[in-house]
């Protein structure tokens, strides 16, 4: 096995190809979790809390035991004993809720379970959940919002996160002695992740093997975490989740209902599936958590910043910490010597938040990119030049070079698309018929990152490849650039490269999440393609070999075949007369020195116009605009696919999504018909640029992750066009009719 640390040799390889699993998804032959049916299965259906907060104090389960089909119910009187998992992200053992399943009766959030009916077909399991009694000992004593606790002034309420906290130079003195100066709140709602795809676990023993069939962002991590909980080895659990139908975080790291799934299946002798309903995943499988922010700028009258102060807070809960860190990106953005940043925690009684889709830097970018907008309207200056005074030659937090940094090329070719030099900075001076317009811009980031892989490369002797790495695919297109990788690499045509993803028995690879799946697989996939070469090599110059006794580094791979000198042998028939089916060998990749050499990170600009008409109370986007500065983007159609996606969620951010809760805790609305989304209507005119500058100092193919980076900014661009439309300024996300007229 090799491995590959840094940059081995540079590959060009970018091209719009698509999916190569599309046929399967839409003939139904894709297998997601929940697809998944096996011999003499079982259902099982949660009962939920319908208390915020208490202790339960005893289950009634006559009737519901008697019900048809129902096989068994687990509760805290009926579980098996096991062991938490350490919970680590360094180990791969990470969980979403530490917290184990019917643990004890103490009641933390609405939605907690607190049972699984196990019965022959799911209506009978549902049908008996549903005559599940709980009794409890409820207490008055929660909070479900965060935002209830802000005064409006002075710090923000919640514990100070010491990891959290940096600063450069001296900020107070800055801010105190600076000419012009902003202090200003923000605050965003719970937003709830709405995946497509449920939920699911299907699990089965045989023997003492555990085989789950998950919706899983990260087949290693659950298996891991399995592995600890059940005190057996990792070999002896797989986790399978060959497709997705999205995730955005929330699929990341496992969740209680599957470890319940796997110990009805393991008590019971058979497999048992079960499958979330739609409100089950509002209250138990994470959320993008509120937050409030204060932002405090200081500028001379020039526009210089001199001094940024970005404190935040977001939620956490009883059953499991998780800390958003919505100012962690903040000194990383802007040329400023003196900045602080600090975060704070609060608990609610609330399932544990967890990442959703650029966690935190998607909140803490909306607060920083509108206060910089209200800065420039009080230095009667034009938004875009506000930030191109504060560009940042390298890193201000770490003092490093950027690994590749065409930002300014973002702004200024996303503002010549877009028309920017046309905009009146009087609020309400566009107007187009009863529509007032406004037009907005913010800066987008989002960190650049590289983890470690494994993967596998083989040649078959009947010409085709097979490619297989321990991550997933949730619909992003791992498979088809993993394809792309492979056809490049070796000449072979796509068609004949069978890629195989979403197994953790395979060679462990990355988590689906963090945009940095792309940057370390492919690596990973370079690496084990040597290995398997080098294996070729060898079967070559062995004795009787087409090469006998050469030099195995006078030999290269040239589209399918080996080639020495003037003489050339095809694989395949290299293989044959060796009477071989597959030759193939794992390589792994893993981050170098770069990493201590420079700072990495994407960047891009996004515009928006808005239309606002007073008369009947309508306000829409009408068009965006983003250019985006990725490094290469290996497929250039499904990467813009993603920026495309990214940004309707940040309208969904900015304009439509909030969970809310009544006075007793509970989410009233928890559906796709109370939770409002960003709909076909809703969509306006997107234009979508990615600029290509291939950073060959991450990886040798020069890209860096797209999945997160759509999103940022596109609440704030949207906030500051509603100002310029309206000289309205709305800091509470989302910006819903109600404010508008409030306001």
């Amino acid at each position: 096995m090799t491995t590959d640390t840094g940059k081995t040799r540079e590959h060009n390889l970018s091209a719009e190809k698509p999916r190569i699993d599309g046929t399967l998804k839409l003939t139904g032959g894709a297998d997601y979790a929940a697809d998944r049916n096996l011999p003499n299965q079982t259902w099982g259906y949660p009962v939920t809390s319908t208390i915020t907060s208490g202790k339960l104090v005893s289950l009634e389960l006559d009737e519901a035991l008697a019900m048809p089909g129902v096989l068994d119910i687990f509760h805290h009187d009926n579980f098996d004993r096991l062991s938490r998992s350490p919970n680590s992200f360094a180990e791969e053992n990470l969980t979403s809720e530490p917290r184990l399943p019917f643990e004890d009766n103490e009641i933390h959030y609405q939605g907690q379970y607190i049972a699984l009916v196990v019965a022959d077909t799911l209506n009978h399991a549902r049908a008996a959940a549903r005559k599940v009694r709980a009794n409890y000992e409820r207490s008055d004593d929660f909070l479900t919002d965060i935002r209830t606790l802000d005064r409006g002034e002075g710090d923000l309420p919640g514990e100070e996160q010491s990891g959290d906290a940096s600063s450069l130079g001296d900020a107070d003195s800055a801010l105190e002695s600076a000419s012009v100066r902003l202090d200003q709140r923000y605050t965003i709602a719970q937003e709830n992740h709405s995946v497509m795809e449920m939920h699911a676990s299907v699990a089965q023993w045989e023997n003492d093997m555990l085989t789950i069939y998950e919706s899983s962002q990260g087949v290693v991590f659950q298996r891991n975490a399995l592995a600890k909980i059940f005190g057996i080895p990792p070999e002896k659990v797989t986790v399978i989740s060959h497709f997705i139908g999205s995730g955005f975080g929330s699929k990341l790291f496992m969740w209680p209902h599957a470890i319940m799934t796997a110990v009805a299946a393991r008590r019971l002798g058979r497999p048992v599936k079960t499958v979330l309903s739609r409100q089950q995943e509002y209250l138990a499988t994470g959320y993008r958590p509120t937050s409030l922010q204060r932002v405090r700028l200081g500028a001379d009258d020039s526009g210089r910043l001199l001094s940024i102060h970005h404190d935040g807070c977001n939620e956490s809960s009883p059953a499991g910490k998780h800390d958003d860190t919505v100012s962690g990106a903040t000194p990383k953005m802007y040329d400023c010597g003196n900045v602080a940043v600090t975060n704070r925690l609060v608990t609610v009684n609330k399932c544990p938040p967890c990442p959703m889709r650029a966690p935190g830097e998607s909140s803490g970018n909306f607060a920083l990119e509108t206060a910089l907008d209200e800065l420039a309207v009080q230095l009667d200056m034009d938004p875009l030049e506000l930030r191109k005074k504060n560009f940042a030659d390298k890193d201000p937090a770490s003092g490093l070079p950027w690994s590749s940094n065409h930002l300014r090329e973002c702004w200024d070719n996303a503002a010549s698309r877009f028309g920017w030099d046309k905009r009146n900075a009087t609020p309400g001076a566009m107007k187009d018929g009863d529509e007032i317009i406004g037009y907005g811009m913010a800066t987008q980031s989002w960190e650049a990152m590289r983890q470690h892989c494994s993967a596998r490369f083989g040649f078959r002797a009947d010409g085709s490849l097979l490619v297989a790495c321990g991550t997933q695919d949730i619909g992003t297109g791992t498979y088809t650039i993993v394809a792309q990788t492979a056809s490049k690499l070796t000449g072979i045509p796509i068609e004949m490269i069978d890629v195989r993803l979403g197994d953790s028995s395979l060679p462990s690879g990355p988590l689906s999440g963090g945009s940095f799946a792309t940057s370390t697989v492919l690596p990973a996939v370079s690496a084990a393609f040597d290995e398997a070469v080098s294996q070729l090599k060898t079967l070559a110059t062995a004795e009787g070999g087409a090469f006998e006794n050469a030099d195995t580094d006078a030999i290269e791979f040239q589209d399918g075949r080996l080639v020495h000198g003037g003489q050339s042998v095809d694989v395949t028939q290299l293989l044959k007369d060796n009477q071989l089916g597959l030759v193939d060998a794992v390589g792994s990749a893993q981050p170098g020195d770069e990493q201590s050499q420079y700072s990495f990170r994407s960047f891009g600009a996004v515009f928006v116009e808005i239309r606002w008409d007073p008369g009947i109370s309508r306000l829409r986007v009408a068009r965006v605009v983003s250019t985006i500065d990725i490094g290469r983007a290996i497929n250039p159609m499904t990467a813009r696919n993603q920026v495309e996606g990214g940004i309707v969620m940040g309208m969904g951010m900015g304009l439509f999504e909030q969970a809310e809760f009544d006075h007793s805790g509970y989410p009233y609305n928890n559906n796709l018909a109370d939770y409002i989304l960003p709909v076909n209507a809703d969509m306006p005119e997107v234009d979508v640029e990615l600029l290509d500058y291939p950073d060959y100092h991450h990886n040798a193919f020069g890209a860096r992750g797209v999945g997160e980076i759509g999103l940022t900014g596109v609440a704030a661009a949207i906030s500051n066009a509603v100002y310029n439309a309206t000289g309205k300024r709305i800091r509470d996300m989302p910006i819903s009719i109600e404010k508008m007229l409030a306001s």
